[in-house]
């Protein structure tokens, strides 16, 4: 029976609750939680961000069922939870209600999630409160995704570009003085351009994009494409008409390149599972990977 590939899922638990293909981090993630408290990472679209801060995100939340049979299971310490907050900057609608409101609103939204009353005024104090609060009985787990995507959306009008910039700065100031609050901290993005800026403030930020021990938390490595896919490329060897090598070859000068370390080279998830999925090459990431801006750009210099 072909197994079910998560094609655009990026929730840990409804890839597991679903029995779809879930190449197993755990273990590199775990050494992650345990190796200190403040890290940033920046990777590529559709990369495996998301599903990292969800899988991370279980983890503290103390969901071990979902964990059965990953290394996670009987290595990770289920004893204390911790109460975990996801933003996800690509679903806060800032773009209809502008960033300000739109973090006012998803802070409103997390409070109430925690039936937590909040009663300061401005965007900063009432995060300040918002963590402190959520801190009473156990410190709190921030995890940020597309932190940049603000920024990234509105390159090609650089005064609003700039105006998000500020306002994220502001926000994210609060977390230089809340560190007895919080238990771990992981911001994820696209870019590394607006890192210096943003969190100028938080300097105890661990960039992991290009450390050598955390190169492979994200991506597909050629082991984990062998191992996890075998099944799967021999049956496309039959409908390709390719031996075994020849097919993970091809499936190499297609796929295989992503490298942070200069020594492990990675797969694109998505274009992996889009292999397998339509058992047919293409260059899946492009229609989907490609921020708006850059066509935006091509378009008005007439290069599309």
């Amino acid at each position: 029976m072909k197994q079910k590939f998560p094609l655009g899922i990026q929730t840990f638990s409804e890839i597991r609750e679903n029995d779809l293909l879930y190449v197993d981090k755990t273990e590199a993630i775990c050494n992650l939680i345990n190796a200190g408290k403040y890290f940033f990472l920046s990777r590529p679209r559709r990369f495996g961000k998301s599903l990292t801060l969800s899988t991370i995100k279980a983890l503290f939340q103390g969901n071990k069922d979902l964990f059965r049979g990953l290394w996670a299971e009987k290595n990770h310490d289920w004893k204390t939870t911790h109460p975990v907050v996801h933003f996800s900057f690509s679903s806060i609608g800032y773009k209809e209600l502008g960033l300000e409101n739109a973090l006012h609103r998803q802070l409103d939204e997390l409070a109430g999630d925690f039936h937590i009353v909040l009663t300061e005024e401005g965007l900063s104090r009432r995060f300040r409160e918002f963590i402190k609060k959520l801190a009473a009985d156990h410190q709190v787990v921030l995890l940020i995704d597309e932190y940049d995507k603000p920024i990234i959306d509105y390159l090609d009008d650089m005064p609003q570009a700039r105006a998000n910039q500020q306002m994220l700065k502001t926000f994210y100031s609060v977390l230089k003085d809340a560190d007895p609050y919080i238990r771990f901290l992981l911001i994820t993005g696209v870019s590394k351009f607006s890192k210096v800026s943003i969190f100028s403030e938080l300097n105890n930020l661990t960039d992991l994009t290009l450390h050598p021990r955390f190169s492979t938390l994200t991506g597909y490595t050629q082991g984990e494409l062998e191992y996890y896919f075998a099944e799967d490329i021999d049956a496309l060897t039959d409908i390709l008409a390719l031996d075994r090598n020849e097919l993970v070859d091809l499936i190499k000068e297609w796929y295989d390149g992503y490298s942070w370390d200069g020594k492990n080279f990675l797969y694109n998830p998505y274009s992996i599972l889009s292999f397998f999925d339509r058992g047919q090459f293409g260059n899946f990431w492009f229609s989907t990977g490609t921020p708006t801006f850059l066509i935006k750009l091509l378009k008005e210099k007439k290069f599309v």
